[in-house]
């Protein structure tokens, strides 16, 4: 077994020390550090010393409690002395004591009284603190208030940004005690109301912007049409100097590169100025807002509703100058606010309302148009529709709608035109008085000769002509001719400065001419022929159909030269072949007339079929035959050749005429006598034709001269031999030539001579054989 551990043992000094060690024991300590007894206490009760600790410390105690009587009975006479001296500083002290509570209740109460008015200072201190702070708040609200109030007035004087920044600078301020108040906060809930009322002003100024606007458009529009207009006439002028930029029209790629631009602001100038503020703050302060779609929407309502304001229903023609000056004012408005802010107007929304009021333009000018009868109006129409195309050319639109419009509008134009030149040609026709124009003066002279289409051949030798004269032709040649050109001016005025030209443009032009030519002049002239029966105005109307054929020829020249400088092809008129129906219809009239005279001749000739003798002489009324018909005809003012078929179809008919006596029916017999005067008759007029020199129209006599000669001859056999018929006889008609000898067969039969008889019996033979002939054999050629 283990042995048991020596317990400690604590002397005197030990628990001196430990005593010490807490302080217990340590006058120097100032307080008793009484937690240095749980280390010491929990030793003593591990080691269960209670006991030995307890004597120890008795012990020591007792040992201090005799040492303190030993220091007493060593001083106990000062001891005394000073307990009496404590007793006498104890009786001073309660006295002074005493003085001091007495003073101290004195100066309690002079505090008390202090101290109230302390209280009283401190609380007045407190209350001018709070006053000063409810002044410096009441301030600071009076300085928001005067910038509400400056809102206000701002709003009022239209400095709408303003006001908006102000509002900004209230609600971005820094926190402060007036930021705590409910009067700020129910300031910060009105700002709100107050963006709204600045929205509402800028809208109402934007809005009032608008109207301005649009009382000032046609303004606009005006000054860029006359811009336009003053560009036009100086290129006009410059391409009457140079022939090179005769096709080159206004706005084309060269007019372009050598337009010298004047600054001249249709926007800002002396005549007007347009101001896009109230536009341009009303976008700063929705962009602000945040609301840019909303105004956006607005302004595009907006600006739809003016447009469709633009177009009344139905369109006074007579208004469209004015309504195209308006509608360039919108679009230059539109363009320069698509320019300058930025994306706030879209393209697509411009191109919307462009094409909607085009689209409008076209179909209420077509309305307008659709009873009008008079081509001027579709030329004014068009001029108008040009100009306001040119004005907005250089703009973003596209005017292609509106070229093919005005080219639609063309058709109707021609058509009018052509119907109203129509009316002025007939009237012209109509009114003729068929006789050669009278020239007095060189100038007169030079005037027509610049309207008429001649050949320069002719044209130079008229010039050398003195006044007075007469002209070939008629007036209604000069004016025919003056209107052709207003025609074909008219006809080209509509299209001059249209860039989309129809591709049969000419092709249109030339059937034009072709049916005014044909329809409205040849024709006319036929029907007024058919109505006169004086030679000299027939040989009048025959002298003027001739130059319209040279005309016809003069005016393709013309225009496929004017073609030819446009790149095109040449032009051909048809009315040509019109003119020489016409021409051969009076020539035909003339000779109709000379036959209707010569019938009366005829109806004095007095023949006799069965002569018993020969004359010697021609028929008396052959003389004033031919005295009347060589007066008429050489007294004719037409060409020789015309002269020439009017003695031929006289000779033809006189022919005619001699041979119905031979072959006709009218007269059932005769005798070689009788067709021996009628070849005297025949001498004669050959004779007259050699004298007044047209012995080649001798030749209309040659079926006569060979049908009497064969019974004259007594050929009809070699007549019937089909080699000989057809070379030596090939004038003769069988047919004639049986009736002639038919009537000789019943002249013989007659006869009471035999011999006449007999040959009246051949004679029926002959006739009888040359019946038999082949119908298509002895045919004239």
């Amino acid at each position: 077994m283990p042995p048991r551990p020596r317990r400690l043992q604590f002397t005197q000094e030990n628990i001196d020390q430990q005593l010490q060690q807490i302080h217990l024991l340590d006058p120097s300590s100032s307080s008793e550090n009484l937690e240095q007894l749980g280390p010491l206490i929990k030793g003593i009760h591990t080691n269960r010393q209670q006991e030995i600790f307890l004597r120890t410390a008795q012990g020591l105690i007792d040992a201090k409690d005799a040492e303190i009587e030993n220091i007493c009975g060593d001083n106990y006479q000062d001891f005394i002395s000073s307990v009496s001296t404590l007793f006498t500083v104890k009786s001073y002290t309660d006295k002074m004591k005493e003085n001091i509570q007495s003073l101290d209740a004195s100066v309690s109460q002079l505090g008390r009284g202090l101290v109230e008015k302390k209280r009283t200072l401190l609380q007045t201190k407190k209350t001018a603190a709070n006053l000063d702070e409810a002044i410096d708040t009441l301030q600071a609200c009076l300085r928001v208030l005067d910038v509400v109030n400056r809102v206000g007035e701002m709003i009022r004087e239209g400095k709408y940004w303003g006001a908006l920044r102000s509002l900004e600078d209230i609600q971005s301020m820094p926190p402060t005690s007036l930021s705590q108040t409910p009067f700020f906060q129910h300031l910060l809930s009105s700002l709100p109301s107050l963006r709204a009322q600045i929205k509402d002003a800028v809208t109402a100024s934007m809005k009032q912007w608008l109207l301005e606007i649009r009382n000032v458009g046609t303004e606009v529009g005006r000054l860029a049409n006359e811009a336009m207009e003053s560009r036009t006439r100086r290129w006009r002028s410059r391409r009457e100097k140079d022939p090179s930029l005769r096709q080159s029209r206004v706005g084309s790629a060269v007019e372009m590169i050598t337009y010298e631009k004047t600054e001249f602001n249709v926007l800002d100038n002396d005549t007007i100025r347009v101001d896009f503020t109230p536009l341009f703050e009303c976008i700063h302060i929705y962009t602000t807002l945040n609301s840019l779609d909303e105004l956006q929407k607005s302004y595009q309502a907006d600006r739809k509703a003016q447009s469709d304001l633009i177009l009344p229903d139905p369109l006074p023609l007579a208004s469209l100058p004015q309504l195209t000056q308006e509608i360039s004012g919108f679009f230059i408005v539109e363009t320069y606010v698509l320019e300058t802010t930025n994306s706030f107007r879209s393209e697509r929304d411009v191109e919307e309302l462009w094409d909607s009021l085009v689209m409008g333009l076209a179909n209420s000018v077509t309305n307008a148009l659709r009873t009008e009868k008079d081509p001027e109006e579709y030329l004014r129409a068009k001029e108008c529709l040009l100009g306001f195309i040119m004005t907005l050319e250089t703009s973003p639109y596209s005017t292609d709608s509106l070229q093919t419009f005005i080219i639609q509008l063309f058709e109707h134009y021609a058509q009018l035109l052509e119907a109203q030149f129509s009316r002025r040609f007939e009237s012209i026709v109509h009114q003729d008085d068929h006789l050669p124009m009278q020239i007095e003066a060189l100038s007169e002279s030079e005037a027509v000769l610049e309207v008429v289409f001649v050949a320069d051949a002719d044209k130079t030798r008229i010039r050398q002509w003195h006044p007075p004269f007469t002209l070939p032709w008629s007036q209604t040649f000069y004016l025919c001719c003056q209107d052709i050109r207003g025609f074909i001016q008219k006809f080209y005025a509509y299209v001059e400065g249209v860039s989309q030209h129809r591709d049969n443009i000419d092709e249109l032009l030339s059937k034009s001419l072709d049916k005014l030519l044909i329809e409205h002049i040849s024709e006319p002239v036929g029907k007024r022929l058919a109505g006169t029966a004086t030679l000299s105005q027939i040989a009048q109307i025959v002298t003027n159909l001739e130059y319209f054929q040279e005309a016809c020829s003069e005016l393709e020249r013309s225009l496929s030269s004017l073609r030819s400088a446009q790149q095109g092809g040449a032009i051909r008129l048809t009315a040509r072949a019109s003119f020489e129906a016409t021409l051969s219809r009076s020539l035909g009239r003339i000779t109709g007339l000379i036959t209707s005279k010569l019938d009366q001749f005829f109806e004095l000739s007095e023949y006799e079929w069965t002569p018993p003798t020969r004359e010697d002489a021609p028929s008396m009324y052959l003389y004033e035959l031919v005295n009347w018909l060589t007066t008429v005809v050489d007294s004719l003012v037409i060409k020789e050749a015309y002269k020439d078929e009017a003695y031929k179809g006289a000779l033809e008919y006189i022919a005619g005429c001699l041979m119905n006596f031979l072959t006709g029916r009218d007269i059932v017999m005769m005798n070689e006598n009788a067709i021996s005067n009628i070849l005297i008759d025949v001498d004669f007029l050959d004779e007259e034709l050699k004298r007044i020199g047209r012995s080649h129209l001798s030749s209309v006599f040659v079926e006569l001269r060979m049908t009497t000669s064969i019974p004259l001859s007594g050929t009809v056999h070699e007549y019937l031999v089909p080699a000989m018929r057809h070379t030596s006889y090939s004038a003769v008609k069988h047919k004639r030539l049986q009736s002639l000898l038919e009537k000789l067969a019943r002249f013989g039969t007659t006869q009471r001579d035999p011999a006449a008889r007999e040959l009246a019996e051949r004679r029926r033979k002959e006739a009888d054989a040359v019946g038999r002939v082949f119908p298509g054999e002895g045919q004239g050629r």
